[in-house]
């Protein structure tokens, strides 16, 4: 019985560990990405209340958004680790550079966008309960009652405004990242050999 070697490598040469963890790291993130962008969200957007939908949204985005920028820091610096400045060429600076702008923006959503975007919903569904809105199932039902509201309450106005404002952001930012690791995916299945 042949064995793998798990931690000894020549120099130069990338640990068969650190390729695994490198393809959890990845893989993990994108089957995250996949899921909440294109699978539940339209799910549970069709199924639930919207406050309900928005509530859940609140409690499920911050663990992705962390967990994903856990993911591709962890990619990045298993990366970096094996391969050194000195040594790369240019699609391995390339690689860097993709594995680090997914960083940045995970980091950014997970600081930031995504927090400020559930915050901003919460005031908005305390507004919506007080009129009696957000029990009506899918986000497009209803849509006239909601825009009165707007046209109704100057400060529900603002804040969905600037809602549609920090959904966007955050979601240009989830969508970076995921072309990002669609991009890692590709490198990483053109060179399984040499990672």
């Amino acid at each position: 019985m042949s064995s793998v070697p798990i931690a000894m490598a020549a120099e130069g040469e990338t640990t068969t560990l650190a390729k695994l963890l490198q393809l959890i790291f990845l893989s993990t993130f994108w089957g995250m990405q996949i899921w909440v962008t294109f699978i539940s969200g339209f799910i549970m957007g069709s199924n639930l209340t919207r406050h309900t939908f928005g509530f859940i949204q609140s409690k499920l985005f911050p663990s992705y958004f962390h967990l994903g920028c856990a993911c591709a820091f962890f990619n990045l610096i298993i990366f970096a680790l094996h391969h050194p400045s000195e040594r790369l060429n240019e699609e391995e600076t390339f690689q860097i550079v993709i594995l680090f702008i997914c960083v940045a923006f995970a980091a950014l959503n997970a600081q930031w966008f995504g927090q400020i975007t559930s915050e901003i919903m919460a005031d908005m569904h305390l507004i919506e309960k007080s009129c009696g809105l957000g029990q009506d199932i899918g986000m497009s039902t209803n849509r006239e009652a909601y825009n009165q509201l707007k046209e109704s309450n100057p400060k529900y106005k603002a804040f969905s405004n600037q809602l549609a404002l920090y959904h966007n952001v955050s979601s240009s930012c989830n969508l970076c990242c995921l072309i990002c690791n669609g991009i890692s995916l590709y490198y990483m299945a053109a060179n399984l050999s040499r990672l």
